[in-house]
């Protein structure tokens, strides 16, 4: 499947917009973390990734790079951090179905990260994710393109990981699914943290095995509805402001 010049605008400017919508809900990290989104097209996969040096509430259309499983910066005139490089490619290569894959540093998702326990089940948004998560062991900055394989192996065939004592990160079919996987695993994460907070003064229970199996199906019946969300976010970016087209 080739690609057309108005299909990769239209994939650079829905990525563009994801930086744009992360940096509004407090979810960037300076200069660093990294969406990437895969082009269509058979072989060694190529994809779009934000130069370095950008803060994501700078990222536009235009600005992304394309860059190929070896590293090779096959369009734009910038480069990449090499941490992002390694966990990103290591699952558009192992995962032709994660078209779009999201990495963040967020206070909540870190503080889940350096628990124990994980995601426990402990609201209805994280019974989305019963099942659904990896866990990945830290092995200090993404710079060793060897950890690739650990990575793959520790995401499998789940729609997010959860990084140890480092972050979150989360796949979908298309910008839209990845974008709103992240968007409620990030506020599982949140309310787990809550919950920590208020644990001292009254029990928290975790939801029951079972009807966390349940809901996490009936979160799948409405995967589709993705794309419907994803629609309204862009309305509200467009309304506040538009340059990410650019």
């Amino acid at each position: 499947m080739s690609l057309n010049v108005c299909e990769e605008r239209q994939l650079r400017r829905d990525l563009a917009a994801a930086y744009r919508l992360a940096a509004m809900l407090g979810w960037e990290d300076t200069i660093y973390t990294h969406f990437s989104l895969r082009l269509p097209g058979s072989g060694e996969p190529k994809f779009l990734i934000n130069p370095f040096g950008l803060m994501f509430d700078e990222v536009s259309a235009s600005d992304l790079i394309v860059v190929d499983g070896q590293g090779k910066v096959l369009g734009g005139q910038a480069d990449y951090n090499l941490a992002g490089f390694t966990i990103h490619s290591a699952v558009h290569m192992a995962r032709e179905d994660a078209h779009c894959v999201m990495h963040t540093h967020t206070l909540a998702g870190m503080a889940v990260a350096a628990c124990d326990h994980g995601l426990l089940q402990l609201n209805q948004i994280s019974t989305e994710f019963y099942q659904g998560i990896g866990y990945h062991a830290y092995e200090g900055v993404a710079f060793n393109l060897e950890e690739r394989a650990r990575i793959q192996a520790s995401l499998a065939d789940h729609m997010a990981l959860i990084l140890r004592h480092h972050g979150l990160l989360s796949v979908g079919h298309s910008v839209a699914d990845a974008f709103q996987i992240m968007f409620y695993l990030n506020k599982a994460c949140e309310i787990q943290l809550a919950c920590a907070q208020i644990a001292a003064l009254t029990p928290v229970s975790t939801i029951q095995t079972q009807l966390s199996d349940y809901a996490s199906q009936q979160f799948r019946k409405v995967a589709h509805e993705r794309q419907v969300v994803w629609q309204a976010w862009l309305r509200k970016l467009d309304r506040m402001d538009r340059s990410y087209l650019d």
